[in-house]
């Protein structure tokens, strides 16, 4: 029998995600993007101090970034916007040369992540090892912390109890109920209380003023010149590659916290697009903010890509429509939030003492240079590029070691067949050359490579002068057993290669 025929609006229905149909999502992600939009405002007022531009620039920017990649982005649920590792690399740009260079960097440092996303750069990301991902976690922890402390020094006594009291409210009121989310409930309450008290604290609005009108298109205000396209080229490149490591490495953690799949390819084109519009929109750029990711995945529960557009709409209702109550929003209420999220984010497994006794030192050594560089630096790129380097290293070491070279005489003495087992490569195949004995052995060499596998230059050079010392004695040396990748590299390469003999 044929299945009766569908009502108009329930084909509608079946068509649409089903996140759509389900009242209880529509309520996680609109709430969820309502409080991404409060913590959103203090930062993008503190980043655009940091590149020296006015506060409405940092505001427009996260609300560009926001929206923008809420539709091109490839991981839904992250929160793109104004940050502190884009405005460190461009403010010495707008410093020297003016805010119109910096506009005109941004908008090239989209162009650049488009080009690097169709390259493929993020497909690098499956060289990142985990112990460099979980230095990654810790690091921005720690960093969100860190970033904390300083609306905690030299403020009137009341703000400290209104943190704890911030922190009480957000681990006790989901005990309660869950259909709010308890930042947003930490949030309302301690500005009522504010408010209605007339407690003296520091407020959103002590930051700087609020924007209070929508930002409006146009190109930057520079000469379109080979001068100022090499003027702004290196720092266009440097806030591309920044933002694609931090934006790659957030949607890999968001990948692992949700346990679904993002389009790393479609996340990085989607960054330059997003950072395109932004700077025909006079944004100081920006990439994916970790903080604001996680209070919104890992705090607030949303999942999908409406709650990174509300983010952004928010923000500009917030700034335009509500500016006078958004600004008395007090800072301490948005500081308890972020420790929230700090302690949420922080991996407390990885330092555990049962997890430290079973965990080979070499990576617990890079979880912990990732977390100090970026600690040092303030960069969590640096921090993923030294950490990553550094287990590269430490893997080349291991592997290094499992290369070996057992001989084996022929019972007549006119031969001797030497089997070579393990990966040949720049860090093993150096120590080869030294196991063989070219003096003693017979007239007729065999070098057994059916368990080996030769992966470089440096092996096939290798090869080349094991083979030329037993030429020097009169002797001659028989390769065997190579695979066909193994055979095809060393025929074109044996022989060729300078100081090989």
């Amino acid at each position: 029998m044929s299945s009766p025929a569908l009502s108009p609006a329930a084909r509608l229905r079946a068509a649409r995600p089903d996140w759509l149909n389900d009242p209880k999502v529509w309520r996680t992600e609109i709430l969820g993007g309502l409080v991404v939009a409060l913590a959103l405002i203090p930062e993008a007022i503190s980043f655009s101090i940091i590149a020296g531009v006015d506060p409405a620039v940092g505001l427009f920017a996260s609300f560009t970034m926001a929206v923008t990649i809420a539709f091109v982005g490839g991981r839904r649920a992250m929160i793109s916007a104004a940050t502190g590792a884009v405005a460190l690399v461009i403010a010495p740009l707008n410093r020297e040369h003016g805010f119109g260079y910096l506009v005109a960097a941004v908008l090239l440092a989209g162009v650049f992540q488009i080009v690097l996303g169709v390259l493929g750069v993020a497909k690098l990301m499956r060289f990142v090892p985990r112990s460099v991902m979980v230095g990654f976690v810790n690091s921005l922890a720690l960093l969100v912390f860190m970033a904390q402390v300083p609306e905690m020094r030299d403020v009137p006594w009341p703000v400290y109890p209104m943190i704890v009291a911030g922190l009480a409210l957000m681990v006790f009121f989901p005990k309660v109920t869950t259909v709010i989310p308890a930042p947003l409930v930490s949030i309302v309450i301690l500005t009522v209380i504010t408010v209605a008290a007339g407690i003296a604290v520091p407020t959103v609005g002590d930051r700087g003023e609020l924007p209070s009108s929508l930002p409006v298109p146009g190109l930057p205000d520079v000469p379109f010149t080979m001068d100022t396209l090499t003027t702004v080229a290196p720092y266009a490149l440097a806030m591309a590659l920044v933002g694609l490591m931090e934006s790659l490495m957030t949607a890999k953690l968001v990948d692992d916290i949700t346990d679904t799949h993002s389009s790393k390819t479609r996340e990085s084109i989607g960054q330059g697009v997003a950072n395109i519009v932004t700077g025909f929109f006079g944004g100081m750029g920006g990439c994916a903010v970790i903080g604001q990711t996680m209070i919104n995945v890992k705090v607030s529960g949303a999942r999908t890509r409406l709650s990174t557009f509300l983010a952004g709409a928010f923000l500009m209702v917030l700034c335009i429509v509500f500016g006078p109550v958004v600004s008395d929003i007090p800072m301490a209420a948005l500081v308890a939030v972020m420790i929230m999220v700090s302690v949420a984010a922080f991996d407390w497994h990885s330092i555990a003492p049962k997890t430290l006794r079973r965990m080979p030192a070499g990576e617990t050594g890079v979880m912990v240079i990732t977390v100090v560089f970026v600690l040092t630096t303030h960069n969590l790129a640096v921090g993923v590029v030294v950490g990553t380097v550094t287990a590269m290293v430490i893997f080349a070491r291991r592997v290094a070691h499992l290369a070996e070279v057992t001989a084996v005489a022929d019972p007549d003495g006119t031969s001797v067949v030497y089997r070579v087992t393990g990966e040949l490569f720049f860090a093993s195949s150096n120590d080869i050359v030294g196991r063989f004995d070219y003096s003693g052995d017979p007239d007729h060499v065999v070098i057994d490579l059916s368990s080996a596998h030769v992966w470089d230059a440096s092996s096939v050079a290798a090869l080349d002068a094991v083979e030329t010392r037993y030429a020097q004695r009169g002797k001659t040396v028989e390769i065997t057993g190579l695979n066909e990748p193994s055979a095809r590299l060393h025929d074109k390469l044996s022989g060729e290669l300078v100081g090989g003999h």
